[in-house]
Formats: structure tokens, C-alpha cells, sequence
């Protein structure tokens, strides 16, 4: 959830550094720090709380320094302050680390290695350090050694970056189930959690594994696994613009990645288009799920959402029962599985921890899977055995939007490929549908203005808040409550509008904003009929519908879709209402409070 950094090379350092953590301000943070070493072999620490410009202001400008490692923390041991904030020194001030993950094992460490040793913050973090210190002090161990068997000892997730002084033109670095990459150029070398940090430095990457240590100067980088054999692996171009991480003239990213999915859409119909412009899929991938008997759907907060609306499509057109699971939940109370089955897991940065420990747990079992992801060369993607890639370009903003709407699309696509290879045959032509849904959203998108007058008659000084559904329409308030709710900090839930008067209903007080989708033809009447109960009892009632089930009076009519499509359109509204919620509100949209974009530790 934290990010990395580091470089060695003959630039400006610092400079390299703090930009590449500003790159990486999308995956939440509360605190900031680098080291870098100048000219002269003099290292420099600066350590900030709050956000990098913060960080900026601190820094020296007169250190000329052409090495260094920088770090974004999102506080799990110990609060958000200076002192806990990355990077953490050895008692010495010889060794400088940063970490992403949780080690499970540091009360161990430090009780069996540090007890005379004078630690001053509350993290897991700065054992590590200290343990590097204590065998190179106590055992006089090699820095390259003393951090490889310090590595040994921990129990946990991890992605480290050190620097020992007097090895002033050297990086060391490993990582345990964290993600890190190693980037290549001439004369110079880069660390980075996400290679959108470095994307301006370099595009060549080399992928660091579980349980290796690489040795990186500005002239090489050396793998080595923790028995000291070294390995040989080339590195991989990062399919990155890096004019797609400007925000250009937008305020927000939100705003900009909610413009953006019109053309997602577009694209993603392309990209999964063969020569005769008919929608594809890699053979390998269409025989795994044809040959499977139920697809398990693994995922975690938005993308489980997309999962649900994946599961629709899946088991109506391509008519393979499905099920969806909480990523969190599932690798530890698996439930009975079928005989011949395929899990699918879905997340945005293929990063996602909770996903990944389901992930490893079955390919254990030797099932088959397969990742949809926006990023190529992530930790789901390289250890699945298959991938779909969203084509949705870099997503900045902490809430998910286009990735939502491309996972959507990717997952409709999937079905109407898979239920055609096995003879499943209706009316309507998904290239066709998913272009008419991209010209709906960017109707909305371009009068978003009568949802921003929307958002201040709603939802200006409220603290809670209900969406409504029933069907698709249920699945679409689960999200648009999780985008309200995260973003400008009104309790939010999305319910089965059926569910409202078994005990719900009771939390309905004079102007409590409750707002319905309703897309689904079989299930509308009764949605009304549950919002009404609600407005009798002092609802602030709002009606979301689309074309041909709308009525007089609904405040939000969407173009109509393919019924099947219409989790795509009604979102957007959703995704609207949260952005102009939190402007309205003085919050900062890109990056709530609390929250980080890729959730990199269970």
C-alpha cells in the first residue's frame, strides 16, 4: 500500500526521487521521506508527515546527490508522524531502509537480536534495519550477507530498499510477496514499487521474484537468490505513456478518468477485436474457461462489485455457473469446490495481497487461473496462469472508476466469446451494445453539470445516505455507495431494495437521501414501490432510471443499453454524484483519507 523508489546514476537524485513518489501519490499515503547520498559520500535524511510537497519543502536543493531510496508510508504499525515515516537507520546511521509490507515476526526479532538496541519508532519496519546492523556489528557479516540472512528470518510481505554508507555506489534490495521492479538504463539503475514512478527515467524493467536479492550500482544490476546462486533474467518494456499520468486541464484525476471511459470502452472493443472484426479471445484462454465447470470470481472492493455484474454475463450468456467471492475471505474459508474449476481473479493494479494469497493457495491445489488486470506484468498477471488486460490506462485517482467500467467490459466480452464457442446463440451483436454504451456515457459525461446541482440538492450536509436496487441494479449500489462513502465520507450503503423493510428501514429519518437505480424491467415496479415506503417515512427520495422505465419527476434519465449493459451507464451518474460530493465538501478527490489505491498487504 506504501511506494518505493530509489535510483543510482549520475543525475540529480533527489530530484528523481521526489517525483517518482509523486508519481506514486495514487496508491495513498500519509508520510514521505528519502536518503540520498551526495558527491562526497555524505548521506542526507529527509522525513516529512502529510503529503510529498510537504516533503519537497524539507529537502536540502544544495545536496548534489546521484544516489538515494524514497518511500510513501500508509501507517500500519505505529501513527502517522515523522518519526514512524520511511526511511529508518540503524543506531549508527550506517544503514538506511525502506519497506513495503508487514513483517508478522518483529516482536520476535526484536526480542531475540535488539534488546539493547535503542529503536525509536513503532514500526515493523525499523527492525529490519537494526537486524542488518546487529550481524554485520556482531557477526561481521558482509552487507550483502547480514541483509540476506536477516531476510531470512522474517516472516511476512516485504519489498526493501538499503543503503549502507560505506558502499556509497550500491543499492541492495529483495522483496517477499510485496511488489518491486528493477528498472535499466545507461549508466544508471531505479527501484520502483509501480513502474509509472519511473516510467520517465526508464521503460525497461526486470521483474524482482519472491525471495531474491538484487545488488544494483550504476552500471549493473545482479540477482541473486537467498542461497547467494545468482540468476539471469531479461527485462520487459512497460507498455506506459507518460503523458497518461498528467491530469492536463482537470482539477481531479477522478474527473479525468471518469471523461476517459467513453474511450476506454472504444478501445477495449478494438483491442479484443480479430482481423475480420469479430470479438476474440487468445485460444489458450477461451479452451480453460469452455473446459471448466464454474468460474470463481476472486476479487476485493470494487472490482468484487464488477465480479457481481461479471457474474450476470457469464451465467446468462455464457451459461457457466459462477460464483463471486471476497478475495479477504475466501483463501481462508474455501468452500467446496467443483470438480474441474477456474478462478478468475479481477483487480485493477494486479497487485491486490488479498487476491494473491487465494491465488497462490490454488495453484497449490493445481487449479487453473486467470487474471483481468490493468496492468501488464503485475503480481496476478505474472503468476496466473492467463491474463486480460483492461487497456484502461494508467488510473490515478484512489477511486476506481474507468477500471470498473473496463473490467465490465472485458467481463462482457469474455462471456459473449465463450457462450459462442459453446453454440449459445441471442439477438443482439456486444460489439454493437458496448459502442451504444459507450456513446450513453459520454452523454452524461458531457452534461455532468444537472449532477452536480444534484449532488448539492442531496447531498450537500448529509451524513448518510442509501442506494437502492434490485437485480443488476443491486450490484451497481454496492459500488456507487462505495464511491460516496470513500471519497466524501457520507455512510453509505448500497441495498436490495427488497431488503429495506426487514430492518433497514428503521435508520430512515426526516431527509435521509435515498436514491434508486433502476435499469432492470421485471424488478422496477417493485424498486419504486420500495423507494415510496421510504418517502413516507421522510426519505429525500432521487430516482435514477433508464430510458423507457423512466417516469415524470425521475432526476436522472440514462440513454438505454442492452439490459445486460446497464451496470456500465448507471454507474456513471453514481461515479458523478461522489466526485461532486467531495468537491462540494473541500475534500481532496484523488486521495480520501485512510485509503490507499493498491492494497499491497493483507
Amino acid at each position: 500500500m506504501c511506494g518505493i523508489v530509489g535510483y543510482i546514476g549520475n543525475k540529480d537524485a533527489k530530484e528523481i526521487l521526489l517525483t517518482g513518489l509523486e508519481r506514486l501519490e495514487y496508491r495513498g499515503y500519509d508520510s514521505a521521506g528519502i536518503y540520498v547520498m551526495d558527491k562526497e559520500g555524505q548521506g542526507h535524511l529527509f522525513k516529512e508527515k502529510g503529503r510529498i510537497a510537504a516533503l519537497r519543502d524539507k529537502v536540502d536543493v544544495s545536496v548534489d546527490s546521484t544516489a538515494g531510496i524514497g518511500h510513501t508510508r500508509w501507517a500500519t504499525h505505529g501513527v502517522p508522524s515523522v518519526i514512524n515515516a520511511h526511511p529508518h537507520q540503524s543506531s549508527s546511521s550506517r544503514f538506511t531502509l525502506v519497506h513495503n509490507g508487514v513483517i508478522e515476526n518483529y516482536h520476535e526479532v526484536k526480542d531475540a537480536f535488539l534488546e539493547d538496541s535503542q529503536l525509536k519508532s513503532d514500526t515493523d519496519t525499523e527492525v529490519i534495519v537494526h537486524l542488518v546492523a546487529w550481524y554485520v556489528e556482531e557477526e561481521e557479516l558482509t552487507t550483502l550477507d547480514a541483509f540476506r540472512k536477516a531476510i531470512v528470518g522474517l516472516k511476512g510481505s516485504y519489498a526493501l530498499a538499503l543503503i549502507d554508507n560505506e558502499e556509497p555506489d550500491v543499492i541492495y534490495a529483495a522483496k517477499n510477496k510485496s511488489p518491486l521492479l528493477l528498472g535499466t538504463g545507461e549508466g544508471f539503475n531505479v527501484i520502483c514499487s509501480d513502474a509509472m514512478a519511473m516510467i520517465k527515467e526508464t521503460d525497461q524493467f526486470i521483474e524482482l521474484m519472491d525471495g531474491e536479492v538484487a545488488v544494483l550500482t550504476r552500471n549493473s544490476i545482479t540477482l541473486e537468490n537467498l542461497a547467494g546462486e545468482e540468476i539471469s533474467r531479461d527485462p520487459y518494456t512497460a507498455e506506459l505513456d507518460a503523458t497518461d499520468l498528467e491530469k492536463g486541464m482537470y482539477p481531479f484525476y477522478m474527473l479525468k478518468e471518469i471523461d476517459e471511459q467513453p474511450a476506454v470502452i472504444r478501445r477495449i472493443i478494438q483491442k479484443y477485436q480479430d482481423e475480420n472484426e469479430k470479438l476474440h479471445l487468445n485460444s489458450e484462454v477461451l479452451d480453460v474457461i469452455t473446459e471448466c465447470d464454474r468460474i470463481y470470481i476472486v476479487a476485493a472492493g470494487t472490482s468484487n462489485h464488477a465480479g457481481w455484474i461479471g457474474k450476470q454475463l457469464i451465467e446468462k450468456i455464457a451459461h457457466i455457473p459462477t460464483e463471486v467471492h471476497v478475495a479477504s475471505e475466501f483463501g481462508y474459508n474455501m468452500p467446496i469446490l467443483s470438480d474441474n474449476p477456474l478462478f478468475v481473479f479481477i483487480s485493477q493494479s494486479g497487485e491486490t495481497a488479498d487476491s494473491r494469497q487465494v491465488l497462490v493457495k490454488v495453484k497449490e491445489m493445481g487449479y487453473k487461473s486467470l487474471t483481468i488486470t490493468n496492468v501488464a506484468g503485475s503480481t496476478l498477471s505474472r503468476e496466473a496462469d492467463h491474463t486480460l488486460l483492461l487497456h484502461a490506462g494508467p488510473e490515478i485517482a484512489v477511486a476506481s472508476t474507468k477500471a470498473y467500467t473496463a473490467q465490465i467490459a472485458v467481463l462482457a466480452i469474455l462471456s459473449e466469446v465463450v457462450g459462442k464457442a459453446k453454440g449459445f446463440t441471442h439477438e443482439s451483436d456486444m460489439i454493437q451494445d458496448l459502442g451504444i454504451a459507450a456513446n450513453a456515457i459520454q452523454s452524461i459525461v458531457d452534461n455532468k453539470e444537472h449532477i452536480e446541482q444534484l449532488a448539492s440538492e442531496y447531498l450537500s450536509i448529509s451524513r448518510n445516505a442509501f442506494y437502492i436496487g434490485r437485480s443488476m441494479d443491486y450490484y451497481v449500489s454496492q459500488e456507487a455507495a462505495l464511491k460516496l462513502k470513500e471519497i466524501s465520507y457520507v455512510q453509505t450503503e448500497g441495498f436490495a431494495a427488497g431488503e429495506l423493510k426487514h430492518g433497514t428501514i428503521a435508520l430512515i429519518e426526516e431527509g435521509t437521501p435515498v436514491i434508486a437505480i433502476v435499469t432492470v424491467e421485471s424488478v422496477a415496479g417493485h424498486t419504486r414501490g420500495n423507494l415510496q415506503e421510504t418517502q413516507a417515512r421522510g426519505a429525500h427520495t432521487m430516482v435514477m432510471a433508464m430510458e423507457g422505465l423512466d417516469r415524470p419527476g425521475d432526476q436522472i434519465v440514462i440513454p438505454r443499453v442492452n439490459p445486460l449493459l446497464s451496470a456500465l451507464v448507471s454507474v456513471i451518474p453514481t461515479q458523478l454524484l461522489a466526485y461532486y460530493c467531495s468537491l462540494h465538501r473541500g475534500n481532496d478527490v484523488d486521495k480520501p483519507r485512510n485509503l490507499a489505491k493498491s492494497v499491497t498487504v493483507e
